[in-house]
Parts: C-alpha cells; structure tokens; sequence
C-alpha cells in the first residue's frame, strides 16, 4: 500500500537517543511511578491486564470448582455469586480492556512514526488509577456481607434492593475505571488526529489504528452512560430516589435500557482492536497485501454506529412490543454484515498466500474460526421467538465466552507473539509458545463448547446447583476450564524468559511479510523513537 522512506540516519538518531543517558528511563520503582513514556506505560498497562487475567480467571476456577458435581460442594451459594460478579467485572475491565489498552500504547506511536502519546501526563495517570480502582472491587469481598453478588450487570432491583454494603464500593470502583478508559480514549484520538508522520493520510494507516481511533470514540460515547447507571444505582440504593423502583414510580426495565446501551457498544470495544490486530497479522505471514482495506475501514465504522441499535436483543424477554422485537432483531442481523466483510477478507487475503504457521498466524487462524464460530450463534440469539428458549441459559455463557475468550483473548494472545521480539529483542521460546497455543485451544473448546449442549437442553446460568441431568457434561467443563487455566501458565514462563533476554536476538525486522513503521526501529525498541518523523511516500 505504501512504503517508508526514511534515512538511516533518521533511524540511527532516534535509536541513539534511547541510549543517551539524559534521555533514558529513570532507575528503579520511579521509572515506572513517574513515567511519560509511552512503552512503559503499554508494559505497565500489559502487566497488570495479565496479573487480572490471572485474577479473574482463579475466580473462574472457584466456579467450575462448585460446578463439577451436584449439588452445594466447597462455597456458599452467596459466595458463588460473588465469585460471578467480580470474575465477570475483572474480566472485562481489568483484563481484555486494559490489555487492548497496553497495545494500543506500545504500538500507536510507533506504527505512525509519532515519538510518543501525544498527552504523557495524563497517559500515566490513566493508568496508575486503574490499581486503585480494582483494589477497591477487591476490598468489598471483605466487607461485612460479602462483595457485589448481583451479576457483572448489576440489574436493579437486584443491586439497589438486595444488595449488601459492598455496593458503594463497587461503584465506586467504576466509576474509576471509566474515567482510565476516557482518558485514555482521548490520548489515542488526539495522537492518530495529529501525530501522524508526513505522508500517512487517513487511508494509509495501519488497520490496528483505524480499529483503535474508533474504539476510542465509541468508549468517549459510552462511558458516561455507564457512570450513569451506576450513579443511579447508588442514589436508589443509599439517597432515597427510585430511578428503577416501581414501588416510588421508577422502573426496573429502564436500568437494563440503560445499561445494555453501554453493554453493547462495550461488546465491540473489546473485539475491534482484536480485528485490527488479526488484519496486521494474516497478511504478514500470507505475504500478500490485506484483501479489501478500504472496504474494511467502512465495516469497522459500520459495526461501531450499528453497535448503537441493537441493544435491546438481550431484553427480548422483558415484554417489549413486537414491533420493537422486530427492529432489534433486524438490527442484530444487520451487524453481521460488517463482520463477515471483515472474516472474507482475512480469508481472501490467505487465500493463495505464502502462508507460514508462526505462532501468531496460529492463534490467529484459531481467532478467524471460533469467533465465526461464536458470531453464528449470536446470529441465533438474535431471532427473538428462539432467544426466549436460550434467554438465561448457558447458551448464552458459550456464546460470550467464545467470543471474548477465542476472539478478544486470542488476538491479543497473538498479537504478544507478533510484538514481543520486537519490545524484547530476543524471539521467544518458539516450542514452548506452540504447547501453548495447543493446550489453550483443545482446552478452551473443551471449556465453552459443552455449553452450548447443557444451555440448549435448559441449564440455567449463575446458579451454584442443578439437577443431575447435566453432571457428565459439568465435569467436562470443569476439566477444560481448569486444563486452561493451567495453560497460561506456559504463556506467564515464556513472556518472563523473553523479558529476561533468554533467546536469540532478532533483527529489526522480525518476521519476513510483516510492514509498518514499527519494523524500522531497532530491536528492542530504543526507549525514544522517531524523534524525526519518517516521511510516508506512495
């Protein structure tokens, strides 16, 4: 599409400045504390999105843990729905969001010849907001009570009635997380707005860019309606108003109005970064130019204002008119368009490719066939006669978690494959990364495909027991999910050997088919680059 033209020297010059001591990072626990840099604070962003995955995912554990037999085994009930909520919430805005966050700091700059974020200051302190934010979530496990019981979507009058005092720190904690994604938001639309190096016109940037500049408008759009549902909750709940009260002429219905037009646009900002990176990847190890980049910009736009009216596909069974079942479900089959754009042209871009199975391209080729797997059954989700029967069931558990877990957590499983020798300079330990990707994906199908089968025959979701019917199926689950969790174990000891320098060194260009401005620095990446911006030519 392009090539770079961009003089040695220029290079030369802003990997020397990484090296100059007036220059480089500060020593010790500072350097990360008071760091403007945006490849610290993408590393910090990384780390503590891993550290939540883990998190989350020992929570998930407690989980199958419960689920693998009948009847009330290790927690209490109450206790399983805690476990529930806050899996759900640290999965979500503590793992995928900040991960997709991290890339989009490490990558941004570099893939648009910027030297940095184009807002430092406030980069840092959108990040080191986000701790704070989750030892709070954290901290209500302990309060007299128990922690948010309620679900990840707190629907009234679940959290403004029956909830315990773990509420307003619950709150709280969202609040804070939404004001990181905002700002963050901001830093990533003002740097492409006007960083960009001479020459890159808005056709020329990379695809990972274009999904990110408008993930960040959708979050800049959503956030606050998010800020606002969980304002009202706490109003409801300790202030006396009865926004969701029927008994004080509020609703219950509008809170989920409310928040699934938050709920779903969030859906798409956690899976567009994860289309933009599967775009960078399939046609650097096709060695074939991306298939169709125009048409997938517009489809990316696309799927973003769709985003916006489809929200009420998860309330089919609320009693609203048919006409608006209707429009809902039309809508929710329109957003399919877009997306099969984006799936037939990753495949048209393989097709006749020089294609090479580099752990990247592995996870990446796994990402293109189960989240089509995982659209298809949203498609059946979206008829609304049949969403009645798998409304609430772990139908809906398969569905979700085929798309989080194959589409968002794989893309930026292998968009680390694709980056990490180029941020550590060394190619990582190539045998352990492929045990890695065929543990996660046998296990992850043993996991969420089972589901599919126990939703469909009416195991109901969130609940701690169920009749003995779904017993085989559970213990298979439960296997598959804690053969998973043990997986990313093998990702945790490769990722701490490449940082540890334990491999061979890379050149600057680290993979043969791969392009973009990020492959003309040095490997590792200087601490500063493109203090001269490279000039873009047709």
């Amino acid at each position: 599409m392009n090539s770079v033209t961009s003089t040695q020297d220029t290079i030369q010059h802003g990997s020397d400045q990484g090296h100059d001591s007036h220059h480089g990072p500060a020593k010790g626990i500072k350097r990360w504390l008071y760091t403007t840099n945006h490849k610290d604070i993408g590393s910090l962003y990384l780390w503590f999105a891993f550290i939540m995955f883990l998190v989350g995912g020992a929570m998930a554990m407690v989980i199958r843990a419960e689920l693998f037999q009948p009847g009330l085994q290790i927690v209490e009930p109450h206790f399983f729905n805690q476990m529930t909520t806050v899996h759900g919430l640290i999965m979500v805005f503590g793992a995928v969001m900040p991960a997709f966050t991290g890339l989009a700091n490490w990558m941004i700059p570099m893939m648009i010849g910027a030297p940095d974020m184009a807002l430092p200051r406030m980069n840092n302190l959108s990040f080191w907001i986000l701790p704070f934010a989750f030892l709070i979530l954290l901290a209500s496990l302990f309060v007299e009570g128990g922690g948010p019981a309620f679900g990840w979507t707190f629907y009234a009058p679940l959290s403004t009635t029956y909830s315990g005092d773990s509420t307003a720190l619950f709150v709280f904690s969202v609040h804070i997380m939404g004001i990181s994604s905002i700002m963050g938001a901001i830093n990533v639309i003002v740097t492409i707005w006007n960083m960009r190096a001479p020459g890159m016109t808005w056709f020329k940037l990379p695809l990972f860019v274009w999904t990110w500049l408008i993930t960040a408008f959708l979050l800049i759009a959503v956030m606050p309606v998010l800020a606002g549902a969980v304002t009202m909750v706490l109003t409801d709940k300790y202030f006396g108003t009865s926004f969701f009260d029927a008994a004080g002429g509020g609703d219950p219905v509008m809170f989920q109005h409310i928040f699934w037009f938050f709920g779903h646009p969030e859906v798409y900002i956690m899976i567009l970064p994860a289309f933009g990176i599967i775009s960078t990847i399939v046609p650097a190890f096709s060695r074939k130019k991306l298939f169709g980049y125009t048409s997938m910009v517009y489809a990316t736009v696309s799927i973003a204002l769709l985003s916006f009216l489809v929200w009420a596909h998860h309330m089919f069974t609320t009693g609203m008119p048919v006409y608006a079942e209707l429009f809902f479900m039309y809508c929710t089959m329109l957003i399919s368009v877009p997306t099969g754009v984006k799936v037939f042209n990753w495949v048209a871009t393989m097709w006749r490719g020089a294609i090479s199975y580099e752990v990247p391209m592995l996870f990446s080729l796994a990402f293109i066939v189960l989240f089509t797997f995982g659209g298809f059954s949203g498609l059946m989700l979206a008829i609304t006669p049949v969403d009645f029967q798998y409304h609430d069931t772990y139908f809906v558990v398969a569905h979700f978690h085929y798309v989080l877990v194959t589409g968002a957590i794989f893309s930026l499983i292998a968009a680390a494959y694709y980056w990490l020798p180029k941020w550590t300079g060394v190619m990582y330990d190539v045998g352990l990364a492929k045990l890695h990707f065929w543990c996660s994906l046998i296990s992850v199908n043993v996991l969420f495909f089972p589901m599919h089968f126990v939703g469909l025959a009416g195991m109901p979701r969130r609940i701690p027991d169920y009749s003995i019917q779904f017993a085989d199926w559970n213990q298979i689950i439960s296997l598959g999910g804690f053969a998973f969790g043990l997986s990313q174990l093998i990702f945790l000891a490769l990722v701490i050997k490449a940082c540890r320098k334990q491999g061979e060194p890379v050149a600057d260009k680290v993979w043969d088919g791969a392009e973009g401005l990020e492959w003309t620095v040095a490997s590792p990446a200087p601490y500063h680059t493109f203090t001269t911006p490279p000039k873009i030519q047709d």
